[in-house]
């Protein structure tokens, strides 16, 4: 669900509210109690909740992992 940020004109109280995209738009101030709040545009945001999603969402399909460089190094037959 979206967070919305709400601002007060009365009081300049701010407010970030997590609502379903249907739900009306919040009028009454929880500081002052007047109907002049108004709901904000800003930047988008999301939250990430759980474990992670990269964990189940991008696996790697059991391919090889790469070497460190260091181990590379040390493996290394050449010399210089």
């Amino acid at each position: 669900m979206p967070i919305y940020e709400y601002a007060c004109i009365s009081c300049d109280h701010r407010l970030e509210v997590i609502q379903r995209m249907s739900d009306e738009p919040l009028g009454d101030c929880p500081a002052c109690n007047t109907p002049n709040l108004r709901k904000l545009v800003s930047a988008a945001g999301f939250r990430l909740k759980g474990s992670g999603w990269y964990a189940t969402d991008f696996k790697d399909g059991g391919k090889p992992k790469a070497k460190p460089a260091a181990e590379l190094a040390s493996s290394c037959n050449c010399s210089p």
